[in-house]
């Protein structure tokens, strides 16, 4: 089952915003609306767009537009003057933390700041930054016109779209909404998503430049190939097609509608709702090049037979059939069902609540797994210059806190964690990771893998903050468990709730408590990277994996040390063969693990002791050793499986059938009883065992201490 995700699919973009006006807001509404987090950057009299209006009558101090409102939901502000000292510096401090700069100024405006793209790279080289110009950047190419101011009706003008709108060669018209600069904006949006991608990729950001002239002669695309192909200048085509017909906006009793004939199949509909059928006209235009030259013909034909019929009448006969739509006014579109049902009118919270939500167009794309969030109110001028300039603080003054981060990651082995998790319900959530690893110190970073069958998987995608607890080698079956599809991990283990209520594990050696900054996917695994927050350091032996076991970090030492000793060294085996353990027993009935014979004390004595009593074993990994003081003999014991009946003085026993009582050596006995626990866990780590408990120990603390007293 799919479980959608509320926070936006841009959720842990952060945008700094210097746009004002139509264009650059709009963007950034765009990246907004979509979960990024867009910061307007302000200065005291704010965005110009603020005084534009219209006002509403429960607005009578002027201080919420309409124009504002519409382009700025669910944005951020912090008021800086960028013109001094203390300005710029807290500017560069948020540009270290942003993913994204966006500013709409005139060419040299940053540079006089000196804020411009390449001072602020040396702050951030991941830095995607965005300008956009009414005739682009000199580093894109200098324009005749760089130094032209430009706003939509300039950008409309000269990149074309005037010129083949209106009624006739005389009357070029200016297209209702400012195109020039929505489209700009929206062409920048797509610019910056893609330069994000590319960073994310390299770890390099890069200058993305948009120019108003540029992107409206774009949208004209077609009198480019038309001047290229007939040799002509394009003009005003009223409401048709040069192309095409019937094609355009076509009086009814009541207004308009346009109807729109590309295809044969098409017109052949067409003509019969219009019964041309029964006239022979709809052989006589049945191709579209026949069409195409009487146009004209075909245009005032259609006309005379939908003014005899009102829009609705219209919409019955052709809807649905043919490319037909009425011409909506706003009272028509708020009226319509595909509004509602679509949700393309939003309520965006007033500042009062006592006041009534303002109304603005929704955004158009629709994510099947990110659903657009919830619209939040726009904000104030310097509404949250608090919040932030203090956030950059923590960020960037706390060199001795680095340090101990630095000391923190080198302090283990980045090899076996839980990483834990609440639910929306407050509900823990975790799993084990044996890829965690640190990736930078400023920020500082940590990632995970997570598999994408895991449980928790999407829990861990929504949520903001999650906690990685680095096990000590005495966890191996915490470790266990939480690999395990028990259902009761979090009732099972002994935890506390840390901050945000994370769950946090007694015994682990480390915590981190990490705010979600990226999810990356990696075939059949998802990359968690997280923001280190807080952590703590124990002392403690990390817990180590490899090729799908666990082992502990120092038992080199006590294999060395067993490899060094003038004494003999005993090889034995922990063999299973469906759940069932294979045990030697002695005369006196006392149960003893299979061991390689006195003449050959070696891995393939074990075999070949094994197959001289036809069986098949497979020795997987050395699970255990121990030494006994009273004769100096050090013990190793693999763990593996074996195939075939029990020989004679053998016995098979299930697991969970184990007399324990009758195992010979007390050491023996205590790493059999473990074994039966790691087992139910599939999880298995070194063992180094005493007369007593026979439990996993620190090597290097333990040495010449993990004693053997008993019968041999």
């Amino acid at each position: 089952m799919k479980i959608e995700d509320n926070s936006g699919i841009l959720d842990g973009v952060r945008v700094l915003d210097l746009t004002r006006m139509l264009s650059g807001p709009y963007c950034t509404m765009m990246l907004a609306d979509h979960g990024a987090e867009v910061i307007k950057i302000e200065s005291d009299e704010g965005d110009s767009s603020r005084a534009n209006g219209p006002f509403r009558d429960d607005d009578p101090q002027k201080e919420w537009a309409g124009y504002f409102v519409s382009l700025n939901r669910s944005k951020k502000s912090v008021q800086l003057d960028l013109k001094t000292e203390l300005g710029k510096l807290n500017f560069k401090k948020l540009v270290k933390t942003a993913d994204v700069v966006v500013e709409n100024f005139r060419p040299g405006v940053m540079e006089r700041l000196d804020l411009n793209y390449e001072k602020l790279k040396t702050i951030n080289p991941r830095l995607v930054y965005g300008a956009i110009r009414g005739f682009g950047d000199p580093r894109s190419g200098q324009s005749p016109y760089v130094k032209w101011p430009s706003y939509d009706v300039v950008a409309q003008a000269m990149g074309g779209i005037m010129g083949i709108t209106g009624a006739c060669n005389n009357s070029p018209t200016k297209v209702g909404p400012g195109v020039g600069d929505i489209f700009t904006g929206l062409m920048m949006s797509f610019g910056i998503i893609a330069a994000l991608r590319s960073a994310d990729s390299t770890g390099e950001g890069q200058f993305v430049d948009v120019s108003m002239y540029d992107a409206v002669l774009s949208l004209c695309e077609r009198i480019v190939y038309q001047h290229d192909y007939e040799g002509i200048i394009p003009g005003p085509e009223g409401n048709g097609h040069p192309l095409l017909a019937p094609f355009g906006i076509f009086p009814a009793q009541d207004g308009q509608v346009a109807i729109g004939i590309v295809d044969d199949i098409f017109w052949n509909k067409l003509s019969k709702c219009m019964r041309l059928d029964k006239t022979g006209e709809d052989k006589k235009y049945s191709t579209r090049a026949k069409r195409k030259e009487y146009s004209a013909v075909i245009n005032k034909l259609v006309a005379n037979w939908t003014k005899t019929k009102t829009k609705n009448e219209l919409k019955q006969i052709l809807g649905g059939k043919i490319p037909f739509g009425p011409v909506n006014t706003i009272k028509d579109i708020l009226e319509d069902e595909h509004i509602s049902v679509r949700e393309m009118i939003a309520d965006v919270p007033h500042a009062d609540p006592t006041k009534k939500d303002w109304r603005v167009a929704a955004n158009p794309i629709k994510f099947s797994l990110n659903p657009t969030p919830e619209y939040k109110t726009p904000p104030k001028i310097g509404e949250h210059g608090k919040k932030y300039l203090k956030d950059v603080e923590k960020e960037t003054e706390n060199f001795e806190e680095t340090k101990a981060l630095r000391e923190t990651f080198g302090n283990f082995a980045t090899g076996v964690t839980i990483v834990t998790t609440v639910d929306q319900k407050g509900s823990p959530k975790g799993f084990t990771a044996n890829s965690f690893t640190s990736v930078s110190l400023e920020p500082p970073l940590l990632l995970v893998c997570i598999s994408k069958a895991s449980f928790s998987l999407n829990t861990f995608k929504k949520s903001k903050s999650f906690a990685i607890n680095i096990l000590s080698e005495d966890q191996r079956e915490l470790s266990g468990l939480f690999a395990s599809k028990e259902e009761e991990k979090f009732k099972l283990a002994k935890w506390s709730a840390g901050p945000e209520n994370l769950p946090l594990f007694e015994n682990s050696i480390a915590h981190f408590i990490c705010e979600r900054q990226k999810l990356v996917d990696a075939g059949d695994h998802v990359i968690l990277i997280g923001k280190v927050r807080q952590h703590a350091v124990f002392d403690g032996t990390p817990l180590g994996y490899l090729k799908g076991n666990y082992f502990s970090v120092n038992h080199d030492q006590a294999l060395i040390e067993a490899a060094n000793t003038g004494n003999s060294v005993d090889v034995g085996g922990v063999l299973l063969q469906n759940n069932q353990i294979l045990l030697q027993e002695n005369k006196y009935q006392k149960l003893i693990v299979p061991k390689a014979p006195t003449e050959n004390k070696s891995k393939p004595g074990l075999y070949k002791l094994l197959e001289n009593l036809n069986l098949k074993p497979d020795l997987h990994f050395i699970y255990a050793v121990y030494r006994d003081t009273e004769t100096q003999n050090h013990t190793i014991f693999y763990n593996g499986t074996v195939t075939g009946a029990a020989p004679e003085g053998f016995r098979f026993f299930k697991l969970e059938e184990i007399p324990l009582d009758n195992v010979l050596l007390p050491a023996e006995r205590s790493m059999l009883e473990r074994y039966k626990q790691e087992f139910k866990h599939g999880t298995f780590g070194f063992y180094e065992g005493n007369e007593t408990t026979g439990t996993v120990r620190k090597i290097s603390n333990t040495q010449n201490k993990y004693e053997i007293k008993g019968e041999k």
